[in-house]
This record gives C-alpha cells, sequence and structure tokens, in this order.
C-alpha cells in the first residue's frame, strides 16, 4: 500500500524544505511531509484540498470543493522518503489533514530515514502505533475548540487527549478566533492538567493583517493566563500558499 500525499500547486507531492511557522520549533530549518485525509472538517481549515472533495458536504467557510485526481497523489513509503532525504533537512514535520490515519505507512517511510528528528502534527484524535510512537520525537496537538464546527465528541476525546497530556513529547497548540475561545482551553487545561509551557494559542488567520489584530488582543491573554503565543511565521513570509 501507499501513503496518499497531498499536491502543491503544480501537482507534485507537497514534499519541501522551509522554516517551522508555528509552535515550539518556529523558526527551525526542517523538511515537511503534508498528507491527505482528515477525520475533523474545521470551518476555517486552511489546507480543505487535503480533506474537502467532491461528494464530502462538511462544511467549510468558503464552499470550496476540490477535485480529489488533482489534489492526491500516492507514493511508496520508500518514494516519499528518498523526496524527503534531497531535501537535505535534519528535522521533518509531519502534516496534514490528519497525518496518524496513515501511521502503518508513515512508519515503514520513517524506516527510510532513521536519523531524523521528526515533529508530527495532529488534531490529537488519532493514536499513533507503536512502530511509528518510537521514531517521534514531538507532537504537535491541536484541539479544536466549538468554533472550528467539529462536533465536540469527535474533535475532543479523552482517552486520547488524557494520553498526549502526560507524553512530555506533547506541545498543544490551540487556535483562537475571538477572545472567548480562551475560556475553553482554560477549561481544558483544567480538565486534563496539560504541562506549564506546553501550551501555545494561535490567533486564527490568512493573512499577516488578521493574525496582527488578532494578536493585539490575544498576547495579554496569554500573559494573563501563563500561556505562549505563537505565531504563523509562513503566511507573513509566503502567503496562504502551498509548499511553503
Amino acid at each position: 500500500m501507499s501513503l496518499v500525499l497531498a499536491t502543491d500547486d503544480k501537482g507534485a507531492p507537497e514534499v519541501f524544505a522551509s522554516l517551522q511557522g508555528e509552535g515550539p520549533s518556529m523558526g527551525i530549518p526542517v523538511a515537511f511531509v503534508r498528507l491527505s485525509r482528515c477525520n475533523l472538517a474545521c470551518t476555517w481549515c486552511d489546507t480543505a484540498y487535503t480533506w474537502r472533495f467532491e461528494g464530502d458536504n462538511r462544511p467549510h467557510r468558503d464552499d470550496t470543493v476540490f477535485e480529489r485526481k488533482a489534489n492526491q497523489i500516492a507514493l511508496s513509503p520508500k518514494q516519499a522518503a528518498e523526496r524527503i532525504a534531497t531535501l537535505g533537512q535534519s528535522r521533518l514535520v509531519i502534516t496534514g489533514g490528519e497525518p496518524l490515519l496513515q501511521g502503518g505507512k508513515l512508519a515503514e517511510m520513517l524506516e527510510h530515514l532513521p536519523d531524523m528528528t521528526v515533529e508530527i502534527e495532529t488534531n490529537g484524535t488519532v493514536k499513533a502505533p507503536p512502530r511509528l510512537d518510537v521514531r517521534v520525537d514531538q507532537y504537535n496537538v491541536s484541539p479544536k475548540l466549538s468554533h472550528s464546527g467539529n462536533p465536540g465528541d469527535l474533535a475532543l476525546i479523552p482517552e486520547r487527549l488524557d494520553d498526549y497530556a502526560t507524553d512530555t513529547r506533547a506541545f498543544f497548540k490551540f487556535v483562537i478566533a475571538s477572545p472567548g475561545d480562551v475560556e475553553e482551553v482554560l477549561a481544558l487545561q483544567t480538565r486534563y492538567g496539560f504541562r506549564p509551557g506546553h501550551v501555545f494559542l494561535m490567533a486564527e488567520g490568512t493573512d499577516s493583517a488578521t493574525l496582527r489584530a488578532r494578536q493585539e488582543w490575544l498576547a495579554p491573554l496569554c500573559l494573563d493566563h501563563g500561556f505562549r503565543m505563537s505565531d504563523r511565521l509562513h503566511i507573513h513570509l509566503y502567503g496562504d500558499t502551498r509548499g511553503t
């Protein structure tokens, strides 16, 4: 079986080198691989081309529907690893979509990349198989709040969040669209006891002006509650584009 990857704007697999744009590794040079498919559907998702294909009526704010054939591409785990290796980076970020939906094939891919430091970006609803988990150095967990449009019983699974909350490799990144969203984060903090310094708040937005405007009120909220704030560096550098 193959890995199913997203495509860049030229139809090639979305495998590229860049600076990590978010979270605790922001600014570090990395290789990225973006996988296709997601089990959630955020109304503000900026990578809807990984899941909102013909026949998928889950809501999204711009209602764009993507052709599956033009936005998905299959590679063997070895082929994906070879593309990643050519980028010459020592750190790999695996993102999506929800990459852990393809956990077994990711583990096989990483067996061809034994020396890479590995980050996985996940929505926190899926457990990595043991064969993959042993290769992960950092989980960037982004649980989805109510403004994402996902039902809570799908987006916030207590068993999964309990596991991540006790994993020293896990950092939590919450997308914040309005000040009231922080109350949900505080409730989750109380329920799961996330480690100090492991919680980031990140303004929702796909352009610099929106991010900066929201950060003006988000920064003092981080200060008040002891959360870290994440920017979206890639948006400021490249805009809302694929392969960056």
